[in-house]
């Protein structure tokens, strides 16, 4: 190594759906030569058919599995470096040692995932890094998108006001097996289990504020928008539209690469995918309302709200008849 290094694995490729946990292990398994698209991923991960908050966190902690989880599903090796139980006088060093371990894999020309080094509280690829400037090259859900995201290779440790500084994934070899049918069978199993997941009343009286899962907090998210005086669009409900447009579209393209796999449930699986193009547009159209020029309002807008309240009541029932057809796919497939 010299001062003056630079490395960078030009043909790892942006990301094509804002998902903060599993797209970066996509862009890196497309990079090693993986042929899954995008929806693929988002499928078998689960994330493609979760709603949870509404709050800022829920597209990081109302997940189905973890990043490390879907990089060993697919038969890799896999490295996890903790930083989120450093004490934080010495996390800088404790990062410092974990981008050194980044920079031997981008070497090797592999990329890696670490927290927070471009975007804000997500995982992130690194494809490349440049010493002498102390900078990180790589991409992220709204980073890196038209050229590689550059930024200082101690930026993850500026995340813990947000969240814990939670660390780096290092993929290793491949030398397992992916076994892709019972990979797609549990992840429509476990969108069915979450979409009908009910906290009862008095779990929920506990606290303050709880978080719910599937239906019933897409039932809070219309019924927030219905609130007189008119609810305060924030941080949270912006953050979610982000992710769940998207990623609740490329659950449809998920069930439609199914539909050739399964085809004594293609019907099921093809009106599924349809149902959920309706929810993403919903959300889609919901947000550009909310936020234009992605910018929170100042004050809350009855009438926004109310024509929000009415697309959302849409697409949780569009979100209500695509989980209906995977239990239907599922009765069929046995």
């Amino acid at each position: 190594m010299t001062d003056s290094e630079r490395v960078l694995l030009e043909g790892v490729g942006p990301y094509e759906v804002m998902d903060a946990l599993f797209e970066g292990v996509r862009v890196i398994l497309s990079y090693r030569g993986e042929p899954y698209s995008p929806a693929y991923i988002q499928g078998i991960s689960g994330a493609a058919f979760r709603i949870g908050g509404i709050c800022p966190c829920a597209p990081t902690c109302a997940a189905a599995m973890e990043p490390q989880d879907l990089v060993t599903l697919f038969g890799y090796e896999m490295t996890y470096i903790p930083l989120y139980d450093v004490e934080n006088p010495v996390l800088s060093v404790e990062a410092g040692k974990a981008v050194e371990r980044i920079k031997d894999e981008i070497r090797a020309g592999r990329p890696a995932l670490l927290w927070h080094a471009f975007t804000y509280a997500e995982w992130d690829v690194i494809a490349g890094f440049d010493e002498a400037a102390g900078k990180l090259l790589g991409r992220g859900s709204y980073a890196g998108l038209d050229g590689f995201a550059v930024a200082d290779q101690q930026r993850t440790t500026t995340c813990v006001d947000i969240c814990p500084c939670i660390g780096a994934i290092l993929i290793g070899d491949k030398t397992g097996t992916f076994d892709a049918r019972a990979a797609e069978l549990a992840a429509l199993r476990e969108a069915v289990k979450h979409a009908h997941t009910v906290k009862p009343p008095e779990e929920l009286a506990k606290h303050e504020w709880a978080m719910m899962d599937g239906l019933q907090c897409y039932d809070r998210w219309v019924s927030d928008f219905r609130d007189d005086p008119p609810k305060q669009p924030d941080m949270g409900d912006r953050y979610c539209f982000g992710v769940y447009r998207s990623t609740h579209r490329a659950a449809a393209g998920f069930l439609r690469e199914l539909v050739e796999t399964y085809p004594q449930a293609a019907a099921d699986l093809a009106a599924a995918a349809e149902h959920f193009i309706t929810d993403a547009e919903m959300l889609n159209k919901s947000a550009e309302a909310l936020f234009p020029g992605w910018q929170l309002p100042s004050e809350p807008d009855l009438v926004a709200n109310e024509q929000v309240a009415k697309w959302l009541q849409t697409g949780r029932d569009a979100y209500a008849a695509g989980i209906d057809g995977i239990e239907s796919a599922l009765r069929t497939i046995g």
